[in-house]
């Protein structure tokens, strides 16, 4: 009886850890899909911008979030279905009580492989590529 317990239990974790294994198993999105979770690095090109840390772009059902360099600030914005083109945006106000936008435009390329976006504020002007990140999800199961 001791032996049939053991097994029972021996089935049920060989089941949950394959069932983690698959859940990253979706195969890569069509191309010209830009739904998903992309990342890449800021480049400045005018001024100083935030570009020591990667840069995340979430698209979902046409709603975008952009996080420049790992910051706590998020610009969101749309995706419309069918359209190669991102927008997302933030207002904020200065300490000196002036607009200060924040503004990322993005161009899926055709065979969806990656975005080409362009970040920009008063004072920065910086272009980034984004890519798909190629983790699994047992490895964001395990932690690693």
């Amino acid at each position: 009886m001791t032996m049939r317990k053991t097994h029972g239990w021996a089935r049920a974790g060989l089941a949950l850890l394959a069932s983690v294994g698959l859940a990253g198993c979706g195969g890569q999105p069509a191309p010209g899909d830009a739904d998903g979770e992309w990342a890449g690095t800021l480049r400045t090109e005018q001024g100083r911008c935030p570009d020591r840390a990667p840069s995340r772009l979430l698209v979902d059902a046409g709603k975008i979030s952009f996080i420049p360099a790992g910051g706590v600030l998020t610009l969101t914005g749309h995706h419309d279905s069918g359209s190669s083109r991102l927008h997302a945006q933030l207002s904020l106000v200065d300490m000196n009580h002036k607009p200060l936008p924040m503004v990322f435009e993005g161009t899926l390329a055709q065979d969806g492989s990656r975005i080409d976006g362009r970040f920009g504020t008063p004072a920065c002007r910086a272009s980034v590529v984004l890519l798909r990140p190629t983790d699994h999800g047992l490895q964001r199961a395990l932690g690693n």
